[in-house]
């Protein structure tokens, strides 16, 4: 196949002046490839800027791999924060990030590369042809060289820093056998993936302490407020938030017909825009998939310089607040619904409940630490009488059964890969759900960037439009305004207006 040239959409220029400022706000908005060494690099990078004439710049990641270069072993371009610009450009930009959307996520790569791009494009309504033409036009790469490159990087972490078997970051990684993993870093990166970890390893780890990487993020970023997000909303033996900017949760992931139960612990790293991630032995057999819902549930890839763009001018202070996500979509989902109506106290206090009565009891590090939230096959099977008795009405006691019917069975997908309109409504099809549960849904477990439940008592007021006739249709067109950062916009207000309670009608 003839060598593509990814379309020159960036100024070459500019890219240099942020290259020599090493500025973190452009982590993962460009990447450095110096024709010299034949190594690309992030914009961060601390080793000697590079003579202009030397250096070729690229949006993505893939694009400087299949030009020929290979990833730089100390600025590491797998730590890079993904690329989430939504633009308002034509459809075709809209459908490629759609497509990189699905494929960053580590769940799909279970799947042989051979009906990837064909199963991507069936999910997206289109034909592999045009899917194929979309790419190499807006990123000058195929969907499937695209994807190789994010399961080398993946790897390539994996090898820095941890100790698993090569075996088995191959099969993690997505590749079907090793045979093909070795061949595909040795044609890549001309090194086999034994001496890649000799020359880049960075792991140190206890046993039974788990194993950490790290994870980067674009400033500015208001941990403080993300971190007091989840600590107003936390179950205990669920999930922690302490004084040293950690997050500690526990997991479920069910992946390829197996469940892994673990848990994390997340903490922030001001200073050098990452997280450092600790993940449980128990969990690091699928920790692409944990790594990759943890920036999700963080909003470690926003990009916030396109958000405050639009959003600045109307929120001024809240130039570094995130949407907080979750890592699992159904538990999200399930609060969501006990959350109508009701304070962020009263709903967190059913959620309490329900982890006591229905929760897995398990054996963590941490003292915090000591349930799982209720599988939904659980809840699947629960009655209305046990549900009651935990003080959740009859209307949510049928919401919450429904939900987890539906993703017990696999029709329901409550992550950010998900189609978002389809699960919209589907969502406002179940029994006690309506527009505001959905668009949270979507907000915050879809990891949509442009939801916003109009109904919303505490934005009317935010907004000044509680007092007319119909406030959600005059928040709903004021709304468009901040396209196609809502969710965003939806934040920052709650945070202007110190909100204390959820949400509005079902």
């Amino acid at each position: 196949m003839t060598p593509m040239n990814p379309p020159d959409r960036i100024d070459q220029d500019a890219c240099y002046r942020a290259l020599c400022s090493h500025d973190a706000r452009f982590d993962g908005q460009f990447f450095t490839a110096v024709t010299s060494t034949g190594i690309y690099c992030r914009p961060v990078c601390r080793v000697r800027t590079p003579r202009r004439e030397n250096c070729r710049f690229f949006e993505h990641a893939a694009q400087a791999e299949h030009a020929g270069f290979r990833p730089c072993l100390r600025c590491r371009p797998e730590l890079a924060p993904l690329d989430r610009h939504w633009s308002r450009e034509d459809a075709s930009t809209i459908l490629a990030q759609q497509a990189t959307l699905w494929l960053d996520d580590p769940q799909h790569w279970l799947d042989a590369d051979g009906n990837m791009g064909e199963r991507l494009a069936t999910r997206l309504g289109v034909s592999d042809r045009h899917l194929r033409r979309v790419f190499e036009e807006r990123l000058g790469v195929s969907p499937l060289q695209y994807l190789l490159t994010r399961k080398l990087l993946t790897a390539k972490q994996l090898l820095a820093d941890t100790d698993l078997p090569v075996t088995q970051i191959a099969l993690a990684s997505g590749f079907g056998s090793v045979r093909r993993f070795n061949a595909a870093f040795l044609e890549h990166y001309r090194l086999n993936p034994t001496q890649l970890r000799r020359e880049s390893s960075t792991r140190s780890r206890d046993k039974g302490q788990g194993t950490t990487v790290r994870l980067g993020y674009r400033p500015p970023y208001d941990v403080a407020a993300t971190l007091g997000f989840f600590r107003q909303r936390l179950i205990e033996g669920v999930a922690f938030v302490d004084d040293k900017l950690r997050l500690g949760q526990t997991l479920r992931m069910d992946i390829g017909g197996r469940s892994h139960r673990g848990w994390l612990l997340a903490e922030f790293d001001e200073e050098r825009s990452q997280l450092v991630l600790r993940v449980s032995d128990e969990l690091r057999e699928v920790l692409p998939q944990v790594i990759h819902r943890l920036r999700a549930a963080l909003d470690l890839d926003a990009d916030p310089a396109s958000i405050n763009a639009v959003l600045h001018g109307a929120f001024p202070a809240g130039d570094g607040l995130r949407v907080p996500g979750a890592l699992d979509g159904f538990e999200l989902a399930v609060r969501a619904v006990l959350g109508q109506q009701i304070t962020v106290a009263a709903a967190r206090t059913l959620a309490q409940r329900l982890v006591n009565r229905f929760g897995e009891p398990m054996v963590t590090p941490f003292a915090q630490l000591t349930r799982l939230f209720p599988a939904p096959a659980v809840l699947a099977q629960a009655g209305g009488d046990a549900l009651g008795e935990l003080g959740i009405v009859k209307q949510r006691q049928a919401a919450i059964v429904a939900l987890a019917r539906g993703v017990a069975e696999q029709g329901l997908v409550l992550n950010g890969s998900a189609d978002v309109p389809a699960t919209i409504t589907a969502l406002k099809a179940l029994p006690g759900i309506g527009d505001w549960t959905a668009q949270y849904i979507a907000m915050r477990a879809l990891r949509w960037p442009d939801a916003f439940p109009a109904g919303d008592v505490a934005l009317h007021k935010v907004m000044g439009v509680q007092a007319l006739k119909h406030p959600a249709r005059e928040a709903e067109a004021a709304s468009l305004a901040w396209k196609p950062w809502r969710s965003y916009a939806v934040v920052r207000a709650w945070s202007a207006g110190h909100v204390t309670h959820t949400g509005a009608s079902t």
